[in-house]
């Protein structure tokens, strides 16, 4: 969820959606006004074509078990798909689960969280999804071409151009 402080109307509500390659460390990131499995559903569709125009096949994506993603927790609805597990499904991609009290499994995405919130939510202010959305495609273009150390110096972008 975007930071409170960051939104100028009080009953606006704005989910940031994160995926990061394992080899590239090329980040994709969404913006939508809920944290429901449609809005998951239409992040995998977009990621799944986000990545394949940079030549990178997503076969695996590893979530937390939030009911946006799995209904694993739930009583009544245990053994149905959600509409995420279907969509990863459709497009070839396993969906993995991290296990419940791991939070170590989501550490990319959590670093990848906290460099967000130094380096763009402390900084900015969002009026409308629209906005939020316009301002996070730039960060997220400017994150993509930062020089980074596992990737010997080079940004992701570089990186996923010479290895990909």
């Amino acid at each position: 969820m975007v930071p409170r402080r960051c939104i100028t109307d009080p009953e606006l509500r704005l989910y940031q959606y994160t995926a990061i390659d394992e080899f590239t460390r090329l980040r994709f990131l969404a913006a939508y006004p809920e944290q429901s499995t449609d809005s998951s559903a239409d992040f995998l569709k977009k990621l799944f074509k986000w990545y394949a125009r940079r030549g990178i096949r997503v076969e695996c994506v590893q979530t937390d078990n939030g009911f946006e993603f799995t209904n694993r927790f739930s009583n009544g609805k245990r053994d149905l798909p959600t509409l995420f597990e279907s969509t990863a499904a459709q497009l070839g991609i396993r969906h993995k689960r991290i296990r419940p009290y791991t939070p170590r499994r989501n550490g990319k995405v959590a670093r990848s969280h906290r460099e967000d919130q130094k380096h763009f939510y402390s900084c900015h202010c969002f009026y409308s999804l629209n906005d939020f959305a316009k301002q996070l495609a730039v960060h997220n273009q400017r994150s993509n071409n930062f020089p980074m150390r596992p990737l010997r110096w080079l940004s992701p972008c570089d990186f996923a151009v010479q290895y990909v």
